[in-house]
């Protein structure tokens, strides 16, 4: 079996040539034969990118035989491929309808529900490819990823503990794990998550952005400091983690004038032409007047 890897999601796909089809026991197939025949030309077809020819090869394999799994799973990972997503819908929906104990057909209907936003139906799917096969830590990933969505950070906290603890997870889920601890005020363990997540990927903006808040927080301004200048080394476009800079710069040496007046300036060429930075650039720039004041007439002391 190959992992085909989409934006932030991947689906189950069978790619191999079978000499038995993946059907229900009590299924009775009207031409298992032929089923098997059309799905090894949709294999085929797929793998040399031929996509209509691969979609019609897995439609007579299952006219052949309306039980034959892995062409449902097939057919639907490449509507999910091609962005028709209702149709991926009713391919995994039908395939989890035909083989309740096939945990793949869920997981990937539950990929599909979590792109169309369906939270609550991604929530039921994945906990039922769950009950099929507990021991595989990136189900309770990809569950994370949706109690996220959900704000349901309690839930979320416990479900990703258990899918680090099966050996799964990768930076995305340690940095969800800091979110969600820092969402229910435990800050020492979101500090650990996060610290985990950069570890993975250094340079990880989220996680380095998600340090800075708490220790901005915590008035620990040099630590700040430097998670939000790893921030802007990951992505040096973030004018949050530029704004949040400047003030963990300042904060901790407010007598520092040049200085605080670079950094706030340097916010402002960055963020003036972002129009929902509007605001912040307006209180920068009346901040950097005020400084340039205090900084004058310090001289004159």
């Amino acid at each position: 079996m190959r992992r085909c890897l989409m934006p932030k999601l991947s689906l189950f796909l069978v790619v191999t040539i079978t000499t038995l089809a993946v059907m229900l026991p009590a299924v009775v197939a009207a031409d298992t034969e032929k089923a098997r025949e059309y799905y090894n030309v949709g294999v085929k077809e797929s793998q040399a990118g031929n996509i209509k020819a691969a979609i019609q090869a897995y439609k007579a394999a299952l006219i052949a035989d309306a039980g034959y799994i892995d062409a449902y799973i097939n057919l639907g990972a490449i509507y999910f491929e091609q962005k028709e997503y209702d149709n991926a819908l009713d391919a995994f929906t039908t395939a989890t309808e035909k083989a309740p104990q096939h945990a793949a057909a869920f997981a990937n209907l539950g990929r599909v529900q979590y792109k169309l936003k369906k939270y609550s139906e991604a929530e039921k799917a994945f906990k039922s490819a769950i009950t099929v096969d507990s021991a595989n830590g990136e189900l309770y990933k990809e569950l994370g990823k949706v109690y996220f969505y959900k704000k349901a950070y309690t839930e979320m906290i416990a479900t990703l503990n258990s899918c680090h603890e099966l050996g799964g997870g990768d930076h995305v889920s340690y940095y969800m794990l800091g979110k969600g601890y820092h969402k229910t005020g435990k800050d020492s363990q979101a500090i650990q998550a996060y610290k985990k997540s950069v570890e993975i990927k250094s340079g990880y903006y989220s996680s380095h952005f998600g340090l800075g808040q708490i220790y901005l927080g915590q008035q620990k301004y040099k630590s700040a400091t430097g998670a939000f200048q790893a921030a802007l080394k990951a992505n040096p476009q973030k004018y949050l983690a530029s704004y949040n800079y400047a003030v963990a710069v300042e904060s901790g040496d407010p007598e520092n004038f040049d200085q605080s007046i670079r950094v706030w300036e340097n916010f402002i060429t960055l963020a003036k032409k972002i129009p929902k930075a509007k605001g912040k650039v307006g209180e920068a720039q009346s901040h950097v007047k005020d400084l340039k004041e205090a900084k004058e007439q310090a001289s004159l002391q």
